[in-house]
């Protein structure tokens, strides 16, 4: 039988010209496969003598032991040289800088309420709260407004009672009610701001269905409209942070208070409406047992929206609402 040892050397030669598993494995057909040499040569075993067969089949077993071998240390090179490449490439260099968190901040119409919330304060105001689902009795009744009032329709007011029958609850137009409710549990004198959501049907670039508004009441003995104009013009100027605003009433008319005006500040050389007021109308503090000969008040509304508008230079309200990064980013200090 021929000597094969010289399949050794070419096995590991042409093992050694592989690059990668599939062309070792063609590479090993050559030698171990079903027509390979050393299984051609296993198969001719059956041709020698009883004698000679002994000593060729160990003869045939050593080399391909040997080839095996190397089929093996190639192998595995091959697969310890991909490996090393894949970490190489994921290999993360632990002494660059971690990637920046970026800060949050604030949404523009909070900042405003924080804003309106901090100079009433420092003028002696308190901030009260209420529920922001109203009955039909604090939203209009005690508010003097009348049962046929167009505020009370339901193209304009949201009502939370399922069936046509039952319509006691809303949820609030305005912050009014929680004035109702904080006169009912104190004794004047009050000096109160009520800041917080309301509701309405109504959508478009100046307006939302939900949108935020800040009334302020104070009740005393002696209270006149001179006593609403400085608070009013005071708070403009300091959030404006200009001391040339000035402020001026038209005359109007609101079911809750008597006279009534509509306020309107100095703006860019002409004049800007920017809420409600007048002094508290007798039949609301009649509803909350406050003596109208002895006690006066006043209240005024403004829309924080509007504020944060005209702060920020802002000419859409849905910007607010919409929730683009682009826009609140600016806003983040």
């Amino acid at each position: 039988m021929a000597d094969l040892n010289h399949l050794i050397a070419e096995a590991e030669q042409d093992f050694a010209a592989c690059h990668d598993v599939p062309a070792l494995e063609n590479a090993k057909a050559k030698y171990l496969g079903k027509s390979g040499a050393l299984t051609e040569a296993l198969k001719g075993l059956g041709k020698l003598t009883a004698e000679e067969r002994p000593a060729a089949g160990a003869a045939i077993n050593v080399v391909k032991q040997a080839v095996e071998q190397a089929l093996n240390q190639r192998r595995d090179s091959i697969l310890a040289a991909a490996q090393a490449k894949q970490l190489a490439s994921e290999t993360i260099d632990v002494t660059l800088p971690a990637r920046a968190q970026s800060a949050g901040g604030l949404h523009p119409v909070t900042l405003t309420l924080r804003r309106v919330e901090e100079l009433f304060h420092s003028i002696g105001f308190s901030v009260a709260d209420g529920p922001e689902i109203e009955t039909d009795f604090y939203n209009f009744t005690a508010l003097n407004i009348p049962d046929n009032h167009p505020a009370r329709a339901m193209h304009d007011t949201f009502y939370v009672d399922s069936g046509n029958d039952s319509m006691e609850h809303v949820l609030r137009t305005h912050t009014s009610p929680v004035q109702v409710h904080y006169m009912e549990n104190n004794t004047p004198p009050l000096k109160i701001i009520a800041p917080g959501r309301v509701y309405r049907v109504d959508s478009d670039a100046t307006h939302s269905p939900m949108f935020h508004q800040v009334e302020g009441l104070w009740v005393d003995e002696q209270i006149s409209f001179a006593n609403l104009k400085g608070v009013v013009q005071d708070f403009l100027q300091k959030f404006f942070e200009r001391d040339d605003l000035t402020v001026r009433f038209r005359p109007s008319f609101f079911p809750f208070t008597e006279p009534s005006a509509e306020m309107d500040m100095s703006w860019n050389g002409g004049w800007l409406e920017i809420g409600g007021c007048g002094m508290v109308h007798p039949e609301v503090l009649k509803h909350v047992n406050i003596d109208s000969t002895q006690y006066r008040g006043f209240a005024f509304g403004l829309g924080v929206e509007r504020l944060a508008m005209l702060r920020y230079g802002v000419n859409d309200l849905r910007h607010f609402f919409n929730n683009d990064l682009r826009f609140l980013q600016q806003f983040i200090k």
